[in-house]
């Protein structure tokens, strides 16, 4: 019994020893400190931020003119121009069977030296008659029929004349010239093809001026001004610059949207009807910003890690707005004066905890 009692008591104490020993060990790994990410950090701040708005648009003519001509029934002569040709101001670019019209004209020359032969006679003979009228040959009557004649002649000749003047103005109408210097757009008549009045037979880009146009919704509207610097990018990857010129007072009724017009003084090869995105400088306005090393992609969505008294980094999801000079303009999720994460952002997840650094330490776990 003695025995029995001894061995239970040896027991006891070696289990007390073990749970001791355990229990030691643990407050040593307890008291072992945590392992921490060196990392920098960066206060959130108000600052300038450039303002733009991204839309996409067409490239269109500044002003495309219909040209065609004013008469009917003529044939095409000659054709001198062809689609992408420069012209210049009163350049040759179509020319109509003129013939019957140059004997219409002959014909109104004729009759306007025929009025101003009767009219040069009409005045010759009331000259005399003046003379003979105070030696009292002739009666006052007759001269009165002289001055009669020499109204009726000077008649004759403005009437020839306004004649001759249509006459010629309607062979002018057989010579299709650029109103403007520009560029030909498109085609619309063949040599040989019999013409009417007021048909298109060219199109004309005038100057060879480009625009790039844009549907706006109101908001966006409202922040666009005559004068604003716009950025279109082409397929290749070339910057177009140009300058809003007009911005229409209204918007549509039915789509809420207005149209902005920006001219391209040097469109480098745009070719109109290409469809561009632009990006128009509309300002400098406040925002809060962080750098752009600071937000991470996570879920789909932009997040910073902000820096707690603790030093524990917490994931903050935020709305980001525009970005300029490698900052990103924060529209919800943070406040001025915040601490967040910039160099080892990528390697956080939310709850680890962190050790402030300088900007050029190198973001690695420490044990």
């Amino acid at each position: 019994m003695r025995r029995t009692t001894r061995n239970f008591s040896l027991g006891l104490a070696l289990c007390v020893a073990t749970i001791a020993t355990a229990c030691s060990k643990q407050d040593e790994e307890a008291a072992k400190p945590v392992a921490a990410f060196a990392v920098s950090v960066v206060r959130v701040q108000a600052r300038d931020i450039p303002r733009s708005v991204l839309v996409s648009g067409p490239v269109s003519a500044w002003e495309e003119m219909q040209l065609g001509v004013e008469v009917s029934g003529l044939r095409v002569n000659h054709l001198l121009v062809d689609v992408g040709q420069q012209v210049r101001k009163g350049d040759l670019l179509l020319q109509l069977d003129h013939r019957s019209l140059d004997a219409d004209l002959a014909q109104a020359d004729a009759s306007l030296r025929e009025a101003e032969a009767g009219a040069a006679l009409a005045r010759s003979q009331l000259a005399r008659g003046e003379l003979l009228v105070k030696d009292k040959y002739i009666s006052a009557t007759q001269v009165d029929e002289l001055r009669a004649a020499r109204m009726q002649g000077d008649a004759r000749v403005g009437t020839a004349r306004a004649m001759r003047d249509t006459a010629t103005l309607r062979r002018s109408f057989a010579d299709l010239r650029a109103p403007d210097a520009g560029v030909i757009s498109r085609r619309l008549v063949q040599p040989g093809q019999v013409v009417a009045a007021g048909s298109e037979l060219l199109r004309l880009i005038r100057q060879g001026r480009l625009e790039w146009r844009a549907e706006l919704a109101e908001a966006e509207l409202a922040r666009v001004t005559p004068g604003d610097r716009i950025e279109l990018t082409t397929r290749d990857g070339t910057a177009v610059i140009g300058q809003v010129r007009a911005v229409s007072p209204g918007v549509d009724a039915s789509t809420r949207t207005g149209t902005v017009y920006a001219d391209l003084p040097d469109p480098q090869g745009l070719q109109p009807g290409t469809y561009l995105q632009g990006r128009i400088d509309t300002g400098i306005g406040q925002g809060l910003t962080v750098p752009a090393a600071t937000v991470v992609q996570r879920d789909g969505h932009p997040n910073v890690f902000a820096v707690d008294a603790k030093g524990i980094a917490r994931r903050v999801r935020i709305r980001t707005g525009g970005i300029a000079n490698g900052q990103v303009e924060v529209l919800e999720g943070l406040k001025a004066g915040d601490a967040v994460v910039e160099q080892g952002a990528g390697f956080l997840a939310d709850g680890d905890s962190v050790r402030i650094v300088e900007a050029t330490a190198t973001p690695a776990p420490t044990p």
